[in-house]
């Protein structure tokens, strides 16, 4: 099995050494990974620049390559250009921070995981909570694990997974949830300040995310301490109004 790895926290993030070094234990591992921290960026990709690439090496072991760019662009560029064959799996992260509710639709973890299956490649993100100390070695082999039971499992048709761990269930055994992803809005404060020159500015206050609520979401499952896994889709259609909405005889009016 050949496995393309990529983040988007940077090819020298700590996660991402942790989650390499466990797949190297089970399969061929291509590292194609953002030069530097690429949180945030969603799915963007690079299109009005050269896109660098440089070869990344550990002592005298080509570790992989390193791309100034987005983790769209790593995954697109590791697929055509570095993998030595088509991959059989890649894998984002480990992002150092939990990437769920409406967060999914900002991260560049899951970008990178969705860009994958653009290519019909079964793709997971995972990300673990975010602690100054975290033991992402440990969460490295409870997502091998969980991996393989998915690659086991799935059917053909479902390419998209996003898992995120807790810190708590790193100390403990945890229940694996399968989940929707949370929509409530949250997150969309700004603290204003006045900078040394006198110019206003303001900083976004990363407010927590909102209660549980009546169904079980990637969230609300996240806050009780279990691992929660999502299956995505990329496609944003509306399939229900499709439908309704071909009656409305939509057309441009007459001059």
């Amino acid at each position: 099995m050949l496995i393309l790895l990529t983040n988007d926290d940077g090819i020298y993030a700590p996660g991402l050494a942790a989650m390499e070094r466990e797949l190297r234990r089970h399969a061929e591992v291509c590292v194609v990974a953002p030069a530097v921290e690429q949180s945030g960026v969603g799915h963007s990709i690079t299109f009005l620049s050269p896109l660098i690439c440089k070869e990344v090496f550990e002592q005298e072991r080509r570790r992989g390559w390193a791309v100034e760019g987005s983790p769209a662009d790593s995954v697109k560029i590791g697929v055509f250009e570095f993998c030595p064959r088509r991959p059989d799996l890649i894998v984002s992260g480990i992002n150092g921070g939990l990437n769920a509710g409406i967060n999914v639709l900002y991260s560049g973890t899951v970008a990178a995981a969705i860009e994958g299956a653009f290519f019909g490649i079964t793709s997971v993100a995972v990300s673990l909570e975010y602690d100054a100390h975290a033991r992402f070695s440990d969460a490295a082999r409870i997502a091998w694990k969980i991996i393989q039971q998915v690659l086991e499992k799935k059917d053909p048709e479902t390419r998209l997974f996003n898992l995120n761990i807790p810190t708590v269930a790193l100390s403990r055994p945890a229940e694996v949830r399968v989940v929707p992803m949370g929509v409530a809005r949250y997150g969309e404060h700004f603290i204003k300040r006045i900078d040394p020159k006198g110019r206003p500015y303001y900083w976004a206050t990363g407010d927590p995310p909102p209660q549980a609520t009546d169904h079980e979401t990637d969230l609300s499952a996240l806050e009780k301490g279990f691992i929660t896994i999502t299956p995505l889709d990329y496609d944003l259609t509306r399939r229900t109004t499709l439908e309704p909405m071909r009656t409305w005889n939509l057309r441009v009016p007459d001059h």
